[in-house]
């Protein structure tokens, strides 16, 4: 297998799963922020003028944020006035906006290639919304595979496949991204264990039924090398 077409392949994928499920992603978020009783029942909630003040400045990010203005997120804009996150992790800390600015600021991150700083942010993120939570984990992932840090990549990649198994498409999804990544540093025996898994526990995805193929080859390469040995 050629290494360096797997990994474009690979990124291609990730790009893609992203593109699919960010609109599903921001829906979760807003939930998470505004509440059921929306923008309202939100600022009532967030009694401490710290958090109402952080919470404003959110929301003019998240606005950013799903129409991928990603400069402007990170940093703001200074002719309107509007902070990015950045300024919201730095002046709110400890509140749940400065938490999400996080989140926010990692992804625009990685949208613009910058790296290490999305690892940076994204790592400084957590929620107890699995959905959301996930979507860290694989763009952790992602992050890493970038960078080269393909163990870490592979890391990131599996939990996010154990964070939300109930979606099946994106637990596949992300099982696959690493298996592919092991088996560019030779590991196909892990790879095999995760092919095999998706194809038991995630039958009826994209990924469950497409995988036989990457069973039947490794599992060939497998017999071959013992009896060579």
């Amino acid at each position: 297998m050629n290494e360096k077409v797997v990994e474009k392949d690979l990124l291609l994928q990730a790009e893609s799963i992203w593109k699919k499920n960010q609109k599903a992603i921001l829906v979760v978020i807003a939930l998470i922020v505004l509440g059921v009783g929306g923008w309202y029942a939100y600022k009532e909630y967030l009694t401490k003028p710290k958090e109402e003040k952080a919470a404003e400045a959110l929301y003019k990010v998240q606005q950013l944020f799903a129409i991928d203005s990603s400069n402007l997120v990170i940093n703001g804009d200074n002719a309107t006035g509007t902070k990015g996150a950045l300024y919201i992790i730095k002046n709110f800390g400890g509140t749940q906006s400065a938490n999400l600015a996080n989140f926010y600021a990692g992804i625009s991150y990685l949208k613009l290639k910058d790296f290490p700083n999305a690892i940076k942010y994204l790592k400084e993120f957590s929620t107890s919304a699995s959905q959301v939570q996930m979507a860290a984990y694989t763009a952790l992932g992602h992050a890493y595979a970038e960078s080269g840090k393909k163990d870490d990549a592979v890391e990131y990649y599996k939990k996010a496949a154990s964070t939300f198994e109930k979606d099946e498409f994106n637990s596949a999804e992300n099982l696959y991204l690493a298996a592919q990544l092991l088996e560019t540093m030779n590991k196909n025996k892990e790879a095999l264990e995760l092919y095999k898994k998706i194809k038991e526990k995630y039958p009826n995805s994209d990924k469950g039924i497409q995988v036989d193929k990457n069973i039947y080859r490794l599992s060939a390469n497998e017999k071959n090398d013992f009896s060579i040995n």
